[in-house]
């Protein structure tokens, strides 16, 4: 039995996800008090009845840093595991995914957001704007401390599972609602710091799709101005919300804002990062590499980005003319126009706002 309590701490201190820095950094996301009363008064914990490595009865958020090993790449992505708003599948949805983010050279941000919540739609925004708040917090949190933790504050995405995903989205869609302006946690919103994602991965998203035919995406998910390009994947066989992503999907091509999807035969719902033996298993290196084409992470061989630089702007998005090719795109055979920027070093400062209002820009 370890008996020195200093050693204790110090291994207590040491724990960390396989493959990233030993240094953590946990911060209270309301430190003065939750902006509503808690829907438990339990501490937050493994709770006996709950699987090995999933937690509930969170009253007290906070997000946790994981920085990734050696020197980072100015990029970061708040992680919020699933389970329902009834618990959080820490370990699989939560420390796995920070895990393969630190190997990217991307500082995870994990956040422990309030659970549980009423089930239902009275645990869903808007009747429920808990979480949202939880949300909103970690991001500007984030922006605060971005100089100190070496994150370049427009390169900040979000990563979500499950109902994890439907937070994220709701963020991607609300980031500037004013959700604590009448609590008394007013004070500690940080309400001047953008909440907006830059970039955002949602594996099996839920809650999105209208019932009874689940065709139809709810209002309140539907894109706008301030959602950012997204990586979608998703399973045919999850019989709960096999239509959300297909849906959501939908609603960003409508709204022109660039979205990869992938949508796998098998998987069912919540399988994590990489199932093994599963064709799902290797989506993960999908989304590293749709992290390169948006210039989150540099290609092979690249550039990467420093702290006061954001990557060239996505192009215009064309109209289609009546054979459904692009207005201005070349025949086939002809070279493409070159739209390549030759410094390929834009500053925030005179960044050009790009037409697509996902792509890398100017803070609004």
């Amino acid at each position: 039995m370890m008996r020195n309590p200093f050693i204790a701490s110090i291994l207590l201190a040491l724990v960390s996800v396989s493959g990233s820095s030993l240094a953590q950094t946990v911060l209270p996301l309301w430190p003065n008090g939750v902006p509503q009363s808690p829907q438990t008064a339990l501490p937050a914990a493994r709770i006996a009845h709950l699987p090995p490595g999933e937690i509930s009865n969170v009253t007290a958020p906070t997000l946790t840093v994981y920085f990734p090993s050696g020197r980072g790449n100015g990029a970061a992505a708040l992680v919020f595991p699933g389970g329902g708003y009834q618990i959080l599948a820490w370990d699989k949805e939560g420390l796995a995914p920070c895990h393969w983010l630190n190997s990217l050279g991307i500082t995870c941000i994990l956040v422990k957001y309030r659970v549980p919540q009423p089930r239902g739609e009275a645990g869903h925004y808007p009747a429920d704007l808990v979480d949202l708040q939880d949300a909103q917090q970690a991001m500007r949190i984030t922006r605060a401390h971005a100089a100190e933790w070496g994150i370049n504050p427009v390169r900040i995405g979000v990563m979500g599972f499950s109902a994890g995903a439907n937070l994220a989205i709701l963020l991607c869609t609300h980031p500037e609602d004013s959700q604590t302006d009448a609590t008394p946690a007013a004070s500690q919103s940080q309400a001047n710091l953008s909440a907006r994602a830059d970039f955002a991965i949602l594996a099996y998203p839920a809650y999105l799709a209208m019932p009874p035919d689940h065709m139809e995406i709810f209002p309140a998910y539907q894109p706008n101005q301030y959602t950012p390009a997204t990586f979608l994947i998703q399973a045919e066989n999850d019989h709960s919300y096999g239509f959300n992503a297909l849906v959501y999907y939908r609603a960003l091509m409508h709204a022109h804002i660039p979205a990869e999807l992938h949508y796998y035969a098998t998987g069912g719902h919540g399988f994590g990062m990489n199932p093994p033996g599963t064709p799902e298993d290797h989506w993960s290196k999908l989304a590293a590499d749709w992290l390169r084409a948006i210039n989150v992470l540099p290609s092979p061989g690249g550039r990467a980005y420093g702290l006061n630089e954001v990557p060239d702007p996505c192009m215009m998005p064309e109209p289609l003319n009546p054979n459904g090719r692009r207005v201005n795109s070349p025949m086939p055979g002809t070279n493409p126009p070159n739209t390549t920027n030759p410094a390929n070093t834009p500053n925030i400062e005179n960044q050009t706002p790009s037409p697509y209002p996902n792509c890398w820009h100017s803070q609004p």
